[in-house]
């Protein structure tokens, strides 16, 4: 899709804020800040109790860059919790349009104008890095985020409702300041969870976003959420989210033909599998196989079940928020 290329005054006038949470980031924290364009308004960076030189840093940072704002937690919150805090204080400097980067020199800068772009033009309320776009760039992600990215990726669709977006913890986004203004702080995660969190409650609020590609840089840093983390934590809270979203949006919110296809379809399921396991252990006590009929009886609401559940999950899909209501 060709988009208009905005003029640096324009990015100037949309009073753009950079918020950065810090942490053990002594070594990457200056060429983070010295890599910010000058059309950015502000910087705020959360040292996040960081026990390294990170502080003292992004106050040498600061004397000569008078856009830089440095907020200290006494106690460490998790990058979710530093980055509700560089947030808050974001809407105080009322600020158009805030971006999140990290401070471990992993994103470029200079796609920060394709970031910028669909807010600006009035398409999207969010937008987000997407490392997966093309195969040359997928290949330079070390193999083990590959994996734990595409499962990831798939469980995050199913809870968010944008089954049109990829790379769910990628970090490096853009949302509006009416989008976030929307957004209730306290449901958003503290640490690693947060960028999934932050999806699943701008689905509730029926926000567009959108995925714009753009590259990671990878260098000899070691990645802090384990594979174990995610394959131990994350499905139970993604799970969760995934009902509470249904039951709000096709029980709560609305009740269309895809609530009727859930409940139809869960009925015949539930129904088939229990009508068959008691028929199955009753024909193994007296031993004497089920008739075709019995066995009919619980196949065919089972296959029913299963093709108004995946005719429910067609319509999840083409129900992705793609027009602003904001």
């Amino acid at each position: 899709m060709l988009r208009r290329i905005y003029p640096k005054e324009e990015l100037i006038k949309a009073n753009i804020c950079v918020v950065i949470p810090a942490y053990l980031a002594e070594h990457t924290i200056e060429k983070v800040l010295n890599g910010i364009p000058d059309y950015v308004s502000s910087i705020i960076v959360v040292d996040d109790a960081s026990p390294d030189t990170t502080g003292k840093i992004v106050l040498q940072c600061q004397s000569g860059d008078k856009r830089i704002t440095l907020l200290t937690h006494p106690e460490n919150q998790g990058v979710g919790g530093a980055v509700k805090t560089g947030y808050q204080l974001a809407l105080e400097k009322e600020a158009g349009i805030i971006v999140k980067m990290d401070s471990d020199d992993q994103m470029d800068p200079s796609f920060l104008p394709s970031l910028l772009t669909p807010i600006l033009a009035g398409e999207a309320d969010f937008t987000k890095g997407n490392r997966f776009t093309h195969q040359k760039e997928l290949m330079k992600m070390p193999w083990v985020r590959r994996i734990g990215n595409l499962g990831l990726s798939f469980l995050t669709k199913a809870a968010s409702g944008y089954w049109n977006i990829f790379d769910p913890t990628n970090g490096y986004t853009a949302i509006s300041r009416d989008a976030l203004s929307l957004l209730e702080m306290e449901k958003l995660a503290q640490r690693y969870y947060f960028e999934i969190s932050l999806l699943q409650e701008l689905g509730r609020h029926r926000l567009v976003v959108e995925d714009i590609f753009i590259p990671a840089k990878y260098n000899q840093e070691v990645s802090s959420l384990s594979p174990g983390k995610l394959l131990l934590e994350f499905p139970q809270l993604i799970l969760t989210a995934t009902i509470k979203r249904i039951l709000y949006l096709y029980f709560v919110r609305d009740f269309t033909a895809a609530s009727l296809f859930i409940i139809t379809g869960v009925i015949g399921i539930l129904f088939g599998i229990i009508w068959g396991g008691v028929f199955w252990i009753r024909s193994v006590i007296i031993d004497v196989p089920a008739t075709t009929g019995t066995v009919m009886i619980s196949v065919l609401p089972l296959i029913i079940g299963l093709q108004l559940l995946l005719q429910a999950i067609v319509m999840d899909i083409q129900n992705i928020p793609t027009r602003k209501s904001h």
